[in-house]
């Protein structure tokens, strides 16, 4: 017959390490934390001990009693979107070179989720924030620095001088993107995307409609969907592919790659030839826009360098102690123009 399971050991503390070594807590801290006061005999028992008991030293709990976590936290808009993971990577890249954690928080564009880990964060203490937000909340993070938190804005740039910022121009790279599609001869043009709530999403709308009032005979709508991915794009593509030919655009600006790749399924589902009947544009340029079915024309961002440099500045401001000057990085947008416009 089997043996039945060994119920888990529970977690050794500070105290059992002290007993078995016959030691103070005290002494068995200094171990730890201050090697230096403790003489090499007591240590060689406090380490015997430790070995013995399997004991962890709860760094977290250590930290917070110090009043930082040596690590920073970092809440993305959508964590789907291969953009926002090459931020990620940048601002690991940094940080981790600094000697301090990421904790990654996806607030899936939704406004509750953004709130509760921002929440999350205060409470662990992290000694700085990156976040790119979904809507306005900077009265939540004028709080957090009032409780000396650092905080930088990412892919948004500050509309106030208090905080730091690292963003893209996304009304030139809306602009970008719809002087490509008029220049290629295309006048009834679609702009897709989430609700113009995201700033990310208006000030390219913005963009391309600065481009489309130099046309006259050139219109542009927007097509709004529930969020900047694949499913919902599909859905409005399906829509856009049921439309009578005469009626349906012949362009297609998408908020994001993700939306242009379910737009592009759809008109391939469809029958819509891309770019014959419909060109078709998206923005961020990911890894899988130039691998696509058909190579995606897109507004390339430098999503790792952003994340990179977002990091450097959060990291200064942890290290000024808050203070120093606030800096606003913004980067150009580039149009990468592949076979989904130009055939």
């Amino acid at each position: 017959m089997a043996e039945p399971p060994t119920a888990p050991t529970p977690a050794s503390s500070l105290r059992d390490v002290a007993a078995l070594a016959g030691v103070s807590v005290g002494t068995v801290s200094n171990v730890l934390n201050h090697p230096t006061k403790v003489s090499a005999q007591t240590a060689e028992r406090v380490f015997a001990a430790i070995q013995q008991l399997g004991f962890v030293r709860n760094e977290a709990a250590r930290q917070l009693r110090q009043g930082h976590s040596r690590s920073v936290g970092l809440i993305v808009l959508d964590i789907r979107n291969p953009f926002f993971t090459d931020v990620a990577q940048g601002v690991e890249d940094e940080v981790t070179a600094r000697s301090r954690s990421v904790l990654l928080a996806n607030c899936a564009e939704d406004a509750a989720r953004e709130s509760a880990y921002l929440d999350l964060f205060e409470e662990q203490r992290v000694d700085g924030l990156l976040i790119s937000p979904v809507g306005d909340v900077l009265d939540r993070l004028d709080r957090l620095r009032a409780r000396g938190m650092a905080v930088i804005l990412v892919d948004r740039l500050a509309s106030t001088a208090s905080y730091s910022s690292v963003s893209v121009d996304d009304v030139r790279g809306g602009r970008l993107a719809m002087e490509h599609l008029l220049a290629i001869g295309r006048r009834r043009v679609t702009f897709v995307g989430a609700s113009t709530e995201i700033e990310q999403v208006r000030d390219r709308l913005a963009g391309a409609y600065e481009a489309v009032a130099q046309v006259p005979d050139a219109t542009l709508e927007h097509r709004e969907i529930t969020g900047m991915n694949v499913a919902p794009a599909l859905v409005e593509g399906e829509r856009i592919v049921a439309l009578p030919p005469a009626e349906r655009p012949d362009a297609v600006f998408a908020a994001n790659d993700l939306i242009a790749m379910g737009m592009l399924q759809a008109f391939t589902l469809g029958g819509v030839r891309v770019p014959d009947d419909v060109a078709l544009i998206g923005y961020d340029d990911i890894d899988y826009a130039a691998s696509a079915a058909i190579p995606l024309s897109s507004i390339r961002q430098p999503s790792r360098e952003m994340g990179r440099r977002a990091a450097a500045l959060l990291m200064s401001e942890i290290e000024a102690g808050g203070r120093g000057e606030r800096q606003h990085i913004v980067f150009e947008p580039e149009l990468v123009a592949r076979a989904s416009t130009l055939g």
